[in-house]
């Protein structure tokens, strides 16, 4: 079964405001400890959306408003800290089909990509009308549009880049090596039964 060809992404927005939001921030180091990635999305963000009682605290991810958001917005340097692949699957599995920060680190992006879970950058001017219009508006559709590098909203159009070989992978379904792997698979079992020394 092919990857899905991710050439643009639909939904409503929440902006999270910050800069140098680490990993640790997105899902505390105790979560690592989990066997499988399932259910850490009930903790995205955890010590600063929580009390140690489970109450909430003021945060846009607890805001109702907001609630189904598919698209995060955020600032410079978004996911920096250390490299743990558990950050984008928290922010995948809460529901996030996309992130649009200023910039992002490294690691984090590609841990990104081979989710699936497009990455785009755009000017802290340009995040900051997006974020007025769902504060205004919290219903506004965003579109990023994955192949033009570009986000769509209120009637107004902004430069999204994402990095070509982030954006090659996505629109060309290419973003999960471990499933293009897979997907080869029975073209490798085909040549290897011609070789007598593999067939065994």
């Amino acid at each position: 079964m092919s990857l899905a060809k991710i050439t643009s992404l639909t939904g409503r927005g929440v902006f999270v405001p910050g800069n140098d939001i680490d990993t640790d921030r997105i899902i505390p180091a105790r979560y690592l400890k989990c066997v499988t990635f399932d259910g850490l999305g009930a903790f995205l963000f955890q010590d600063v959306r929580k009390n140690d009682d489970g109450t909430d605290k003021p945060h846009p991810l607890n805001d109702p408003r907001f609630a189904g958001a598919t698209i995060l917005l955020s600032g410079a340097n978004f996911g920096c800290g250390s490299s743990r692949e558990h950050a984008p699957q928290a922010i995948q599995k809460h529901g996030f089909k996309a992130v649009v920060a200023e910039g992002f680190a490294e690691i984090f992006y590609g841990n990104c990509v081979t989710l699936g879970l497009p990455c785009a950058s755009a000017s802290r001017e340009d995040i900051a009308k997006i974020a007025a219009a769902i504060e205004t508006h919290p219903e506004t559709e965003i579109v990023l549009d994955v192949a033009k590098q570009e986000i769509r909203f209120a009637g107004q159009t902004v430069k999204a880049a994402v990095r070509d070989s982030a954006r090659d992978a996505l629109v060309n379904g290419r973003w999960d090596p471990i499933g293009e792997l897979l997907e080869g698979l029975p073209a490798v079992q085909t040549t290897a039964a011609k070789f007598p020394y593999l067939a065994a």
